[in-house]
């Protein structure tokens, strides 16, 4: 089976959509051509020169990354810069490049549920869920074809909320319609008012997935004419946001969850607050620069939020509420790399996936 770069693509937009970045982000296929096949996938957390050397040896022509090698535009292509020289070097070369960066971070199975994995943390949710991502589809169909219709919405992705699924609601009436001499009704005759006992369904859905949505609303409902309506709604979606909360299976002293916490994610340093001198059992975490959502971690009763690049003076602001940890910028995502070797794995076993050995932290310690 031939696999091209749009193929893969796709998948992986299907898994983090390109909607759930944020507005700032440049999460996409940077380079190359959708067209090409894939003769083998390099997965990074970074994208440098030696990145690209390393896909280059490997025989691979898609490099899979989390952060975007371009962030902000572009406006020349001399290899001034190591950005302009990595872009010139996979161009030259026939790499594509393909970032998945906030769009991975925000979904509950992504970046910080890979943290949380590392840490041993159970009881995972989303710690500052996003709002503005769902729709509310309402439809109306008759009595007999209502469940034939549902399930085809089910199928598209509408009616599931965190752990349920075929989630709708339904309310039955009376819909009145008069076919025009062009018409061709499934129900009545043209030129005559009908009246059809009629269910009103009521399902939410992701945005991301309104054209699929309202494409087996279509094809599955009898009418030719079908009504309905959509409405943006301003509700939490549970499963998309900064962050993510979890527990501990028994609770760990400070010092020993430190320790632990180096030991999970192949740390060198940890930069902390002081200690509370209470146990440690409801952490929060967000890969990359987090501090953001340091309210947030407090308003959940966290013992400790687990983060990176935060400045001298917000250490100040956990006022002894919580613990505060800086693992690095680098360490807080670099395992990045097994998730997307592991979500690709799903899908595509028959190409050549490889982790890259390049050590792409422009730290170092001594």
């Amino acid at each position: 089976m031939v696999n091209l770069i749009r193929d893969v693509v796709s998948f992986l937009e299907s898994i983090a959509p390109p909607s759930y970045q944020e507005s700032y982000d440049n999460a996409q296929l940077i380079t190359g051509n959708p067209s090409e096949e894939v003769k083998g996938i390099l997965c990074t957390l970074d994208v440098t020169e030696e990145v690209v050397e390393e896909a280059i040896s490997l025989g691979c022509n898609l490099i899979v990354a989390h952060h975007p090698i371009v962030f902000k535009g572009l406006k020349s292509l001399t290899g001034k810069n190591y950005v302009e020289r990595t872009v010139l070097k996979a161009i030259k070369n026939d790499i594509a490049i393909f970032a998945i960066h906030t769009n991975l971070d925000h979904i509950h199975t992504g970046v910080n549920k890979k943290i949380c994995d590392k840490i041993g943390l159970t009881n995972t949710k989303i710690l500052s869920p996003k709002k503005g991502l769902l729709m509310k589809l309402t439809a109306f169909v008759p009595l007999e074809n209502t469940n034939e219709v549902l399930e085809a919405l089910y199928s598209a992705g509408a009616g599931s909320i965190g752990e349920y699924s075929k989630c709708s609601f339904r309310s039955q009436g009376t819909g009145t319609f008069l076919p025009s001499d062009k018409a061709n009704p499934s129900i009545g005759e043209t030129g005559k008012a009908e009246s059809v006992e009629e269910n009103r369904i009521e399902l939410i859905f992701p945005s991301h997935l309104q054209r699929k949505v309202l494409a087996a609303l279509k094809s599955s409902h009898p009418y030719e004419e079908v009504a309905y309506y959509l409405q943006q709604i301003e509700n939490e979606f549970q499963e998309v946001g900064a962050g993510m909360l979890g527990e501990l299976e028994s609770p760990m002293d400070e010092k020993e969850f430190l320790l632990h916490l180096k030991t999970s994610m192949g740390l060198n340093i940890i930069k902390h607050t002081h200690l509370r001198n209470k146990p440690i059992q409801k952490v929060a975490v967000c890969g990359g620069a987090g501090i953001f959502l340091l309210g947030a971690a407090k308003a959940a009763k966290t013992d400790i939020f687990i983060t990176s690049d935060i400045k001298y003076h917000e250490f100040f602001d956990a006022e002894n509420q919580i613990v505060i940890t800086d693992i690095g910028h680098y360490e807080s995502e670099i395992h990045t790399k097994e998730l997307l070797l592991d979500i690709l794995s799903q899908n595509f076993s028959n190409i050549a996936l490889y982790l890259t050995k390049v050590i792409t932290n422009p730290i170092t310690y001594i």
